[in-house]
């Protein structure tokens, strides 16, 4: 049977027929459907792991106990789990072990172009990149046999496209290998110096295995159509070489991308008189290519920066520009915001009218740095803010301390945030830390998180109590405030900041989007009293406009917060 699925879906499919047991992940768009599928298979226990390095450490460890595991992120959260990831490439597996990396060419969601194919060749370790729903299926079964055959890890590298796009896949059975015995042996994984560097020469010997078997992987493929153009490629840039180009270039199509195979290269490009390197992000290819004399011209034409498209292959290639249509008028910008009744706009409008300094994070709350807000200063990566904050304020001592603040998510905060606040109790900065609690880990649509009280799979678990959490690790000072009342959640940051000690301010209420919270009736705008002033713009909510120089409320998006009447002077804005 087949049937039409995401990629992402079709990996989690693929993990299931290859008879996975175990998957642990955390949340990063676009990888996040791969879990959240499997989550669906009864057969496999799936959870949210605080972060990917305990993501990546739970996987290894259900492998060394002999069976098939799984672990996903996205690009970023790989630098996270780095450091398993380069000593399980030491330790090799006992059953076979597959980590999901999902590469955001263009940066659809992430902070960076980060290109993973670096993380693979500097630990050493099998990488394969599938083109399209299938191959995310193929690809993952036979990662699972490749890595209990060369005792290695196998990283599956995924990219937004090809994540988030739909083709057809056959359906099989599920077939469970059976579990591996597990066997005392602490020179394979024990990695103290005395053992880890006989391991190092096992790794040594294991990669010139993988380049041998890149040679002859089914994984990779030629596609000869005569002529005098070639093209070498992989994964979604595959399928725009392919549509721009047709049968007018013949292709060398990588599925196996570390090791990249030598005579393989070498034979497609004596083939043709012009050779062209399609790769998004890097030139990891075209770098190989070069170093074994090859006249390839990839980066030259192409460049470095940002998602390709089949109109950008056929521009480049054959010099035709994709058809468009021009628009005369000027066409208002569209940011995205806050949702309207985002708990987090209240205590971002308080940042800003207060002109705090603030060190930010990742999550929805990030858009509080986009204008009318402006209510953030740095954005760097998961915990950072509260790290940052603290060495900000040993730079710039007490007048910093007093207008300076870190924002931080709930879920963000157990991914990498409790560390970073142990350092402000344990190193003494007099730093104020906002925690915005909003029951859920939001802007990747909506996961469980260890402050939720609920799995993967919505059933009851233990919930961290983040004021004794916080409390515990050394600070004394710890409040609660309703962002949506303005004038507890400005008196708050001001005390906090005020004192001499560290302190945090958990700022909680549920998302608005969540399907148990429930609304009040849209506010209204009384135009006799509506002066024009526009203050309540500065709020940035999507539900406020203008209109004929009075503000007017969008009923169908108003969820009636009431900030916005907290902070009309003229009493305007009425239920």
């Amino acid at each position: 049977m087949k049937k039409l699925m995401l990629g992402n879906a079709a990996f989690a499919r693929g993990l299931y027929e290859a008879g996975v047991t175990v998957a642990s992940s955390y949340p990063g768009t676009p990888s996040t459907e791969i879990t959240e599928y499997a989550a669906e298979y009864d057969e496999i226990y799936a959870e949210w792991a605080p972060n990917e390095k305990v993501a990546m450490e739970v996987a290894l460890g259900a492998s060394i106990a002999g069976s098939r595991s799984f672990c996903g992120m996205k690009h970023v959260g790989l630098n996270v789990a780095a450091d398993p990831l380069y000593t399980a490439a030491y330790t090799g597996v006992n059953g076979g072990m597959i980590i999901a990396v999902a590469d955001d060419p263009g940066m659809h969601s992430s902070q960076n172009e980060q290109d993973s194919r670096h993380h693979a060749i500097a630990s050493k370790v099998l990488m394969v990149e599938p083109s399209d729903s299938s191959e995310c299926k193929e690809f993952v079964k036979t990662s699972f046999e490749l890595s209990e055959k060369f005792d290695t890890p196998v990283i599956v590298r995924m990219c937004t496209r090809v994540a988030h796009s739909q083709s057809a896949v056959e359906l099989n059975d599920r077939v469970v290998p059976e579990q591996k015995e597990y066997i005392k042996n602490p020179q394979k994984y024990v990695m103290m110096p005395a053992f880890a560097r006989g391991r190092h020469v096992f790794v040594e010997e294991r990669t010139q295995k993988l380049r041998e078997y890149a040679e002859t992987s089914p994984l990779n493929k030629v596609i000869d159509n005569g002529g005098e153009i070639g093209i070498i490629t992989s994964g979604i840039s595959y399928q725009y070489a392919r549509e721009a180009m047709g049968e007018g270039a013949s292709y060398l199509k990588l599925g196996v991308i570390n090791p990249l195979p030598v005579k393989l290269i070498k034979d497609f490009c004596a083939k043709y008189k012009k050779v062209y390197v399609i790769e998004e992000l890097d030139d990891i290819i075209e770098t190989h290519c070069k170093a074994l004399g090859l006249d390839v011209v990839g980066k030259d034409l192409f460049g470095y920066i940002g998602e390709f498209s089949q109109a950008i292959v056929a521009e480049k290639l054959l010099g035709k520009k994709a058809d468009t249509v021009s628009f005369d008028g000027t066409v208002p910008v569209r940011p995205p915001v806050m949702c309207a009744g985002c708990p987090h706009r209240g205590l971002f409008y308080c940042l800003s009218k207060n002109k705090i300094t603030v060190s930010g994070d990742i999550g929805c709350y990030t858009l509080g740095a986009s204008a009318p807000l402006s209510a953030m200063d740095t954005t760097i990566c998961m915990g950072a803010s509260i790290s940052a904050l603290h060495g900000f304020n040993k730079a710039r001592g007490e007048a910093a301390e007093k207008s300076t603040v870190a924002v931080i998510g709930d879920s963000t905060f157990m991914h990498s945030g409790i560390t970073g606040l142990v350092n402000i109790a344990y190193n003494a900065t007099n730093s104020t830390v906002i925690i915005l609690d909003n029951s859920i880990t939001g802007m990747t649509g909506h996961q469980q998180n260890p402050t939720t009280g609920k799995n993967l799979k919505g059933d009851p678990a233990a919930a961290v109590n983040l004021e004794e959490l916080c409390k515990a690790v050394g600070i004394k000072r710890v409040r609660v405030v309703d962002p949506y009342n303005l004038a507890e959640t400005e008196a708050a940051i001001k005390e906090e900041l005020a004192v001499s000690e560290p302190s945090v301010i958990i700022s909680r209420r549920p998302c608005a989007l969540l399907k148990y919270v429930k609304h009040k009736p849209a506010l209204k705008i009384v135009p006799d009293k509506c002066k024009g002033c526009k203050i309540c713009l500065r709020l940035g909510c999507p539900a406020i406009s203008v209109r004929e120089g009075k503000a007017v409320i969008d009923h169908t998006q108003c969820v009636g917060c009431g900030i916005c009447s907290e902070v009309c002077k003229s009493g305007a804005i009425a239920e």
